[in-house]
């Protein structure tokens, strides 16, 4: 686990527009995540976006049936490359080896040759464009199956703490991102979570296609 926290916490240093938070989700908030990738019936499939060195990979794996099937799309090659060693040596990870694969693409590029029931985003929304996060948005709502899920989330005041001391192109920026996440779930939330052992405390948001 320290290990992990070092690693992301160096990859946060390297690239924070793409890592967002400088430590790994709490298992606290993996729970949370992960709460709808099973629906006990099995063979399903489930996409987790974003997965860093895969603390909340550790609570999806836990939940996956042995007929399910989990897809992780990871654009940073070193967490790429950490996941995959994770898979191939952590004894929690290895025991879904053979019904997980850990792809090294933008979300935006990865084809949808079967949708999902379920997907867990780890992206940290408010590093992007409003431009960005729309179009992120957008696939993964074509990626969901009918009547699939998606859970997200974002850090609790963080974007209007940020806004308050920011110039005018920020605060512009910051209102375009949350008027995306708006228009997303007052149509299609059907649960939220706060989560406050976390670093720092989040909101999980579970939407329905």
């Amino acid at each position: 686990m320290l290990r992990d926290h070092r690693l992301f916490l160096r990859e946060y240093l390297r690239h924070f527009h793409h890592t967002g938070a400088i430590a790994p989700s709490s298992r606290w908030l993996g729970a949370a995540l992960a709460r709808h990738v099973s629906d006990g019936r099995g063979g399903r499939r489930v996409l987790e976006v974003g997965p860093g060195t895969g603390a909340v990979t550790r609570q999806i794996v836990k939940r996956l049936g042995e007929n399910d099937r989990l897809d992780l799309v990871e654009l940073n090659p070193t967490f790429v490359a950490h996941l995959r060693r994770r898979f191939e040596r952590d004894p929690a990870f290895a025991a879904a080896a053979d019904r997980a694969q850990v792809i090294h693409c933008a979300i935006e590029e990865l084809p949808c040759e079967q949708p999902y029931d379920a997907i867990v985003s780890g992206l940290p929304f408010n590093n992007f464009s409003e431009t960005d996060v729309r179009k992120i948005l957008e696939a993964l709502r074509g990626l969901m199956a009918p009547g699939g899920t998606l859970s997200f989330f974002e850090y609790v005041g963080v974007r209007p703490a940020r806004a308050l001391v920011s110039g005018r192109s920020e605060k512009e920026r910051l209102a375009g991102i949350g008027r995306a996440l708006r228009e997303v779930l007052n149509e299609r939330e059907f649960s939220r979570e706060c989560i406050w052992p976390n670093l720092p405390p989040a909101w999980v948001h579970h939407v329905r296609a």
